[in-house]
């Protein structure tokens, strides 16, 4: 297991808060930046046994700051606690200039995939 992760993104028009209808600006979305976040996050976890997996189950972020179009963001997430199936980790972003642009608190919680899956309704 992993206990933290650095991750580069490049902020594209599709992830403006225009595009995802978060807000009318060309700037990066609040939605597309805890993606990003979520990502990195179970990146910091790594590998798990055949068939598991994360969820993310809470996040608790403050985006502090705008980035345009063009951009890159850094994200670094860090496990800082683990209890049973539920892990704690404490996430940072910033811009190429190192200011910090996010920050969060989040929680993700592994489960059998397939188990998982099994509970969704199909319709």
């Amino acid at each position: 297991m992993n206990t933290e992760a650095t991750q580069t993104f490049s902020v594209r028009a599709d992830m403006s808060a225009a595009a995802m209808g978060s807000g009318t600006l060309q700037v990066l979305a609040t939605p597309a930046l805890i993606a990003m976040m979520e990502h990195t996050a179970m990146q910091a976890i790594g590998s798990l046994t055949d068939g598991q997996t994360t969820v993310g189950i809470k996040m608790d972020m403050q985006h502090l700051r705008p980035t345009g179009i063009g951009c890159d963001v850094h994200v670094t997430a860090r496990l800082i606690q683990t209890e049973g199936r539920k892990y704690t980790l404490q996430i940072q972003a910033t811009d190429a200039d190192g200011q910090l642009i996010g920050t969060a608190t989040h929680e993700r919680f592994l489960v059998d995939a397939n188990k998982f899956m099994a509970k969704i309704k199909q319709q």
